[in-house]
């Protein structure tokens, strides 16, 4: 077996573990995670637009773009 088919099997096997481990709690403590699944949805959303945000903030503008020396001179 590959690495990346090694890997793909640990993902896969640690994807279902969550599940699993989700559906218990929801069904035992609805409320508590309920509450932190909306707070980590809030969290992962907003970072992304902070991120987004981040990188306009810092990127330099792209220098504007000439017309070919062709078209100046009306050819």
């Amino acid at each position: 077996m590959s690495w990346d088919q090694a890997l793909g099997a640990i993902i896969m096997v640690l994807s279902i573990a969550v599940i699993i481990a989700y559906a218990y709690f929801l069904l035992n403590y609805p409320i508590i995670v309920l509450e932190i699944t909306a707070l980590i949805a809030v969290v992962v959303l907003l970072g992304i637009l902070a991120w987004i945000g981040f990188t306009l903030m810092t990127t330099p503008a792209p220098k504007p773009v000439e017309a070919p020396e062709e078209e100046k001179q009306g050819k």
